[in-house]
């Protein structure tokens, strides 16, 4: 993505507001079939569990403004293994709802042109805005606030036509459903409603994966912005819905309900109207997931867990090959299951409410490992475990109203995350490899020796990336836990431990003695011991990567306290580890 023009409030809000303010085409009739007549309170209960979701993801992107979402929080916080499983569920997510929303947009467009071809209709659409995406966020931004607003447009219409309707008519439809009998009592049903519900925040979290291409101050914006769009439209239509459309009419017209509601209020023209607005806004979410990805999987590549050959940019600064491999993979997705996507609402369901699950577990990671590091709000330890017991709730929900789910989601899961593992464990299986071809090949003497050669530059090339340690204390505990952390999740044998003398400073009398502890301690990595003289910020660390030729991203730091000058994002993507 290019860095040199970031999005103001309304870009940012669009491209993930999308994904989220389309839920309302789907989420009120599923709130009504599960909850009955107390839908719309379903509905609010989702908007609370969302405005306390605000606060978990506020607090953890202004400490952590990097684009990865729970993927960055968890990479800050832990290891890279535990921060993949986020990055998988989020890349499940994220494909999910791209195949979904281009095939559901179709389908609506087919109600209305009925000789089109859903899914090479679908194909078209998804590789349109492949190349929409291609093109820069400046160019997708401007596709998806269009497509927002007249959403909201239409929604705005919507309520109005249906309101005046009630008006008109009188409350008989809502007294009637009010009068029917709540199968299981109003706790279950309340229950399953709020299960099935929670997907209407599905797009809450691709807000914090395009950060870094957000101006400053605009991510809690986008935050709140997507909160009072749910929590003014999902319960409204519902109780719109239910003063209109008998509920036994609801199961029949599930996929289209407010359409279907649009026409009994309004007329034709006014169903007419939303149908092309569920096109246009679920072909907003497909926009959402390729921006969402984008970030996503450029920092994974960053991090070195992803093939470096993902990063090559266009003149307009997208990874364009990174948006290719996701229009590769939904279009495969597609053809295999020829269009039947049913199966794949398992696989959204289970990873979206998994991801949000991990973002709260990051949040607690964050305050414990990470308390010193300056954040603009925090959330409260009660509303962290609130936010997480009610995703887990709705995780439990979905998997009774929905059994087999839970089988396909791992149908999915399960080789997409044996992928990222092997990227992340390369080096060790290169190993295993090239052991078990000694054994296996020992006779041929001439062809092991070639194998072993390219093999062992492969092992070479990965190990002689050079890191960087910045430090300023003779703190052996401090410098002990930073040589673990890079011994387990890094591929090196070469490492600099720096520390910047600043206005007179005289070096720690300890630190020299500390490193050649950890030297001898550490033998498969390198240490090199490096004082200077200057102004550690962010001019240095630029300086510094010029001038060792090392990545800004390979450079780590300790958390810095409240009285370091910098922001962590203004470092260029200096990485915490302690």
């Amino acid at each position: 993505m290019s860095q040199t023009k970031k999005l103001n409030e309304l870009a940012a809000t669009a491209i993930c507001g999308n994904d989220i303010s389309s839920s309302c085409l789907y989420v009120s009739a599923l709130a009504i079939i599960y909850a009955g007549q107390y839908a719309w309170l379903s509905l609010l209960i989702v908007a609370g569990v969302l405005y306390l979701f605000r606060r978990i993801y506020g607090e953890v992107v202004g400490a952590l403004p990097l684009n990865g979402g729970a993927y960055n929080a968890l990479l800050n916080t832990t290891s890279k293994a535990t921060a993949s499983l986020a990055a998988t569920l989020t890349l499940l997510s994220y494909m999910a709802t791209a195949v979904i929303s281009a095939s559901e947009a179709m389908h609506y467009v087919h109600s209305i042109w009925h000789d089109m071809p859903v899914i090479i209709a679908t194909v078209i659409l998804l590789a349109l805005f492949m190349g929409i995406t291609i093109l820069g966020i400046g160019e997708s931004s401007k596709v998806a606030i269009g497509i927002f607003l007249f959403h909201l447009f239409s929604l705005t219409l919507l309520a109005l036509i249906c309101g005046f309707f009630v008006f008109r008519n009188g409350l008989g439809v809502l007294f009637e459903n009010y009068q029917l009998p709540v199968k299981g009592g109003i706790r279950m049903a309340l229950f399953f409603g709020f299960s099935a519900a929670m997907l209407g925040i599905s797009g809450f979290e691709s807000s914090a994966n395009f950060v870094e291409e957000q101006a400053e101050g605009i991510f809690p914006k986008t935050l709140r912005n997507m909160w009072i769009v749910v929590s003014v439209f999902n319960p409204l239509m519902a109780f719109l819905a239910l003063a209109i459309v008998p509920i036994s009419e609801v199961h029949a017209n599930e996929e289209a309900l407010l359409a279907f509601m649009g026409f009994k209020a309004g007329g034709s023209w006014v169903s007419t109207l939303i149908s092309i607005d569920a096109a246009l806004v679920l072909s907003g979410a497909v926009l959402t997931s390729y921006v969402g990805v984008g970030g996503l999987l450029e920092r994974m590549t960053l991090d070195r867990i992803l093939p470096n050959f993902l990063l090559k940019k266009n003149r307009r600064g997208s990874a364009y090959r990174i948006i290719i491999l996701f229009f590769l993979l939904g279009t495969s997705i597609l053809f295999i299951t020829r269009g039947e996507l049913g199966a794949l609402a398992g696989v959204y369901t289970i990873s979206f409410l998994a991801v949000m699950a991990l973002f709260g577990i990051g949040n607690i990671l964050l305050k414990v490992r990470r308390a010193k590091l300056p954040r603009p709000e925090r959330a409260s330890p009660l509303a962290i475990f609130l936010a997480i017991g009610a995703v887990i709730t709705a995780l439990v929900g979905n998997a009774i109203l929905n059994p087999p789910y839970l089988g396909v989601f791992l149908e999915y899961f399960i080789p997409t995350f044996l992928l990222v593992s092997i990227m992340l464990n390369r080096t060790k299986l290169l190993w295993a490899i090239l052991k078990l071809i000694r054994y296996l090949f020992e006779p041929v003497q001439r062809f092991i020796k070639k194998l072993n050669r390219r093999i062992l530059n492969l092992i070479n090339e990965i190990n002689a990336q050079e890191f960087v340690f910045f430090t300023n204390e003779d703190n052996v505990a401090i410098l002990n836990k930073a040589m673990l952390y890079i011994s387990k999740n890094e591929h090196t044998r070469k490492l600099k431990i720096v520390t910047i003398l600043e206005n007179g400073e005289t070096l720690p009398p300890r630190l020299a003695s500390d490193i050649e502890v950890l030297d001898r301690e550490y033998p498969e990595i390198d240490i090199e011991f490096i004082s200077m003289e200057g102004e550690f910020g962010p001019e240095l660390i630029k300086s510094l990567s010029r001038k060792w030729k090392i990545p800004i991203n390979f450079m780590f730091i300790g958390s810095p306290g409240d009285h370091f000058p910098y922001r962590i994002e203004e470092l260029g993507g200096v990485r915490l580890i302690i």
